[in-house]
């Protein structure tokens, strides 16, 4: 398809008249090609304000009224309009409307049903910085006191471990377990220099040559598992499988095979013995101690979930159990007094593994019309919305955590932007004057908390609107992402909901079949709805209880 084809089916499908086959070449392009997808965004945003813009210069006088031969095409209304103008005019007025649309750089993007705007005309690709990442953790204490998730870059540069073990994989394939109080520069993907510590490095054969330096020597590997062990006094190396080369400044290679040790102190003095592979936490070890750990939190928490179900004010508690994703319906494990959500009925979402590894036990919402549809009975003063997550990506403008139908008087959306950042609001009014400077709601945003570094990683959100305290909190893992003080002129102290979406938006009409897409492309584990203001440490202890 050519642009220009592209353009003229747009049009057409802004203006009604479409057919049922260029429709479906139309969505086929959408689905495949981002650029399609950009150019359909910019020509319905600029649709709909020349629309609104064409109603308003009819009103006004300033240009005639469209012939009536087109008043069953209500999309085609701003283009009769402009004809009556001059072309520099309109020319000119299109420019204004054009700017004021896509905004001015700290715009923030205004929320539409059925349309999307995207600021960015051309897509910017990221970047990351590191050598490895993070691919499980034992008891880990790092020398800046910061905790590091499993799945989290390991940024280039000095590596300090306090205690604990951490095994890492470089992108060259090489796994290392790093255990006790160790010092090491990872310099590249094929080399690492160790200060002090203990490490084991297991090398496939696309990482043959890989690189450990030691204030003695370094050891070059030939396809092979070894372990480095280095102190102010001394390093050891020993060889588990295969052969290395352990390299000095001042001889020959040595070549070592499997079985065999050397220890060589600050003095030169060299001695050969045997290796000790039990001497070091190996892969598996670390994976044995972790599947111990595992089954101990999963029980833990296993015990505390049953406990919470009963508070009063939950109102709606889902887990993403692998029998409710089989039978397409969730129940809502709620069971407090006071009235309580639906359960949740599963729309295209899929099972995927949940944060404590189980196969099938968490949902998959990647798919574009995925979501969990419930029904949220009621009046509520305060809320609090928690969730347990893994993003995939932030490829649509707004990626939806929890959304009400329609978006009415009072309701919540709940959201996070293509930019990393959680988006909050309660709608407080349905008819406003913009003119006026006023607006239907007023949006809560968090600072940007996700970037592709956390790709994969599993994360416990939570927002709480606060009607006492007049103040709206967000929350990551349990911790404060950002306070914000609720105008007075958008208080909003009766909350209703009805029915909602988990994951995605609003479900298309009837007569309007499209929709913006919002789904959010990752996996839900589970899904909390409180009829009250949760405090900090209410949070936190939630995130402590169910952090795998």
């Amino acid at each position: 398809m050519t642009p220009l084809e592209r353009q003229q089916l747009i049009d057409a499908l802004l203006d009604g008249a479409i057919s049922e086959a260029d429709f479906i070449r139309l969505e086929a392009e959408l689905t495949i090609d981002p650029v399609a997808r950009q150019e359909y965004y910019e020509r319905v945003g600029l649709s709909l304000i020349l629309e609104n813009e064409a109603a308003r210069l009819i009103s006004t006088g300033e240009v005639a009224s469209p012939a009536k031969a087109n008043s069953g095409r209500p999309r085609a209304s701003w283009r009769v309009a402009f004809l009556g103008m001059s072309a520099v005019a309109a020319a000119l007025l299109l420019a204004l409307l054009w700017r004021g649309m896509m905004g001015t750089p700290g715009d923030e993007p205004v929320e539409a049903s059925g349309s999307q705007i995207n600021a960015s005309a051309e897509p910017k690709e990221e970047f990351a910085s590191g050598f490895a990442v993070i691919s499980g953790q034992a008891d880990a204490v790092w020398e800046d006191g910061r905790a590091r998730a499993v799945g989290s870059l390991v940024p280039p540069g000095e590596f300090h471990l306090r205690s604990g073990v951490v095994q890492l994989e470089l992108f060259s394939g090489v796994v290392l377990v790093v255990e006790g109080q160790t010092q090491m520069t990872i310099h590249s993907p094929m080399e690492v220099a160790v200060v002090r510590g203990k490490v084991r490095a297991r090398v496939p054969e696309p990482a043959q040559g890989f690189r450990v330096r030691t204030s003695t020597g370094q050891v070059v590997d030939l396809g092979t598992e070894f372990a480095v062990s280095a102190g102010d006094d001394e390093t050891e190396v020993h060889v588990i499988d295969g052969q290395i080369d352990w390299h000095l400044p001042d001889r020959p290679a040595r070549r070592l095979g499997a079985g065999e040790a050397i220890r060589r102190d600050k003095t030169g003095n060299e001695n050969v013995f045997p290796s000790r592979a039990d001497a070091f936490v190996g892969t598996e070890d670390l994976r044995s101690q972790l599947d111990l750990q595992q089954d101990h939190r999963l029980q833990q928490w296993t015990r505390r979930s049953e406990a919470s179900r009963h508070d009063p004010r939950l109102v709606a508690y889902y887990q993403m159990s692998s029998k409710g994703l089989d039978d397409r319906l969730l129940s809502n494990l709620a069971s407090g007094a006071g009235e309580k959500a639906s359960s949740g009925a599963i729309v295209a979402g899929s099972p995927a593994a949940d944060r404590w590894g189980r196969a099938g036990s968490a949902m998959n919402l990647s798919p574009a019309g995925s979501r969990i549809r419930v029904s949220v009975p009621g009046e509520h003063r305060s809320i609090s919305l928690i969730c347990w997550v893994r993003i995939n990506s932030l490829d649509r403008w707004y990626n939806s955590l929890f959304l009400t139908d329609g978006h009415e008087q009072g309701e919540p959306h709940w959201q996070i932007m293509d930019d990393g950042r959680l988006f909050f609001s309660v709608k407080k009014r349905d008819v406003f004057d913009r003119e006026k400077g006023e607006k239907d709601k007023h949006i809560y945003y968090s600072p940007v908390f996700w970037t592709s570094a956390l790709s994969g990683q599993w994360l416990m959100l939570a927002t709480v609107y606060d009607i006492d305290a007049r103040r709206v909190t967000h929350y990551l893992n349990g911790e404060v992402l950002s306070e914000e003080s609720i105008p007075e002129e958008y208080l909003v102290e009766i909350v209703r909901i009805g029915s909602a979406s988990s994951g995605n938006g609003d479900q298309p009409k009837w007569d309007a079949p499209h929709f913006a897409v919002r789904n959010f492309n990752g996996n839900l584990d589970e899904f909390r709805l409180y009829s009250a203001a949760l405090t900090g440490d209410e949070i936190r202890s939630l995130y402590t209880d169910g952090k795998p």
